[in-house]
């Protein structure tokens, strides 16, 4: 990984000095200025990431700097500390576009969880920049994978809906694919010029939950050392994607009720109210009316959410999908991992076909890449690339299938004849190698080999 480069622009050599011994520790490459010509220099010589800047310096102060450094690289995040600090010079910092703005004397570690923040912040910015043309074209529906009745019913919902501010909860199984209908309504609506921010809320503690959707006051609880705005005010003028949502806790619930009936959010350990403008999706793959019921889920809040739901069908419900999505995946490794497999058996289509997939189409994306990985250099991936759970749930469909005739039938010399037809495959698969065909089986040698006799002697074999 490439280390992240700092400039540290102050007149004084000492704090220069001792603040680059302290970011050299810390893996970070420092480049040193002493006035505002140097800063501007070492700009136009190096790829800088963030810069600290001291605000009095002796031929400008550090905001000028920084408004100057920003003209020639607008994803430099600035810093500006000061031993002078003034509401008022705190302000025209973060105008002038400062992610921070610290006093001196600082503490190092402070400084370090500063910095790490804004190079945090950075990345964000950087990736959604990066990311949103492909996310306009990766998201459009027309490019959804399906054609059953049941997926066109969501792809004519979002097509209807995507440009409304109205609330949606999405309903679905794990793996059937929230988070890709969350991404197709936003980025095919008038909001897709800002930020989608998912938050999973299963996935992050009560006791932080609550600042990380609200932001929180410098100071609120333990820990709190700066002032952080929260997923909402970040999402502001775009969407929120609320995952998990049956999993936060209902005093949780309460306040986020009050966040969209109002409008606006108060950060942790705040007393004043911010407006915001974000439109909120929420999923989940729990039955939400039962937990109302059962008092585990605000009936309220379900209202709110619930303006605009969305079902998702399981793999299992739209398995007319499935060579679909296989070509898709094999299509998409290809371009994105340079393999060859192109198609898959006749026999392999069946086993996929037959298969409930617990995991939806996640299970069904892992499974074909696992089979690519695995089968070489193959273009058709056969039955032999399947892993062993789906190559006895195929054998176990084929005689699910037999028929049971009007009149009757020997179950016996049935599945006799059908252990016959098993054994000679195996041999054929194997050269006649039986210990090979013996594994193939399930058995080990010496039973395949007792029944291969004892057919053979009744003329069975």
């Amino acid at each position: 990984m490439t280390e992240k480069k700092i400039l540290l622009v102050d007149d004084e050599a000492d704090i220069r000095s001792m603040l680059a011994r302290f970011l050299n520790d810390k893996h970070f490459s420092v480049v040193e200025a002493s006035t505002c010509s140097e800063a501007i220099e070492a700009v136009q010589k190096n790829l800088i990431s963030l810069a600290i800047i001291d605000l009095i310096m002796p031929d400008t102060n550090g905001i000028d700097i920084l408004k100057k450094i920003l003209k020639i690289n607008s994803n430099i995040i600035g810093i500006i500390v000061t031993g002078f600090a003034t509401i008022n010079s705190a302000v025209e910092a973060m105008k002038a576009g400062a992610f921070d703005y610290l006093p001196k004397p600082f503490n190092l570690e402070e400084m370090l969880i500063t910095i790490n923040k804004a190079l945090e912040y950075q990345n964000l910015k950087g990736e959604n920049v990066y990311l949103k043309e492909q996310l306009r074209t990766k998201y459009k529906f027309e490019n959804f994978i399906g054609s059953s009745d049941l997926m066109l019913k969501v792809f004519k919902t979002i097509e209807t809906i995507a440009n409304t501010s109205s609330t949606v909860l999405i309903f679905g199984d794990s793996g059937t694919g929230k988070e890709l209908v969350a991404k197709a309504i936003h980025y095919n609506s008038n909001r897709k010029d800002k930020y989608l921010v998912p938050v999973n809320c299963g996935a992050i503690p009560e006791d932080l939950l609550e600042s990380e959707l609200f932001g929180h006051i410098k100071g609120s609880f333990t820990g709190a050392i700066n002032t952080r705005i929260g997923r909402f005010e970040y999402a502001h003028g775009g969407t929120i994607f609320l995952d998990e949502i049956g999993d936060m806790s209902l005093n949780l619930q309460v306040k986020l009720l009050r966040v969209l009936q109002e409008k606006e959010i108060t950060p942790v350990g705040g007393t004043n109210a911010i407006k915001i403008d974000v439109r909120v999706i929420a999923a989940t793959n729990q039955d939400l009316e039962k937990a109302v019921a059962e008092k585990k889920f605000r009936e309220d809040l379900y209202y709110r959410l619930n303006v605009i739901p969305i079902h998702l069908p399981t793999l299992r419900e739209r398995k007319s999908d499935i060579p679909l999505l296989v070509n898709h995946f094999l299509e998409k490794m290809r371009k994105e991992k340079g393999t060859v497999a192109q198609s898959v058996s006749d026999e392999v289509m069946s086993t996929l076909l037959e298969y409930e997939w617990p995991g939806n189409v996640r299970e069904l994306e892992n499974l074909m890449e696992r089979m690519v990985i695995f089968s070489g250099k193959k273009e058709r991936l056969s039955s032999e690339d399947l892993p062993e759970k789906f190559r006895k749930s195929s054998v176990s469909s084929s005689i699910h299938k037999v028929a049971l005739p009007s009149e009757g039938l020997d179950l016996n010399n049935l599945l006799d004849d059908i252990e016959n037809d098993l054994i000679r495959q195996a041999l054929d698969k194997t050269h006649g190698i039986k210990e090979k065909a013996a594994k193939l089986l399930g058995l080990n040698r010496t039973t395949l080999v007792q029944k291969i006799k004892k057919k053979s002697a009744m003329g069975k074999f």
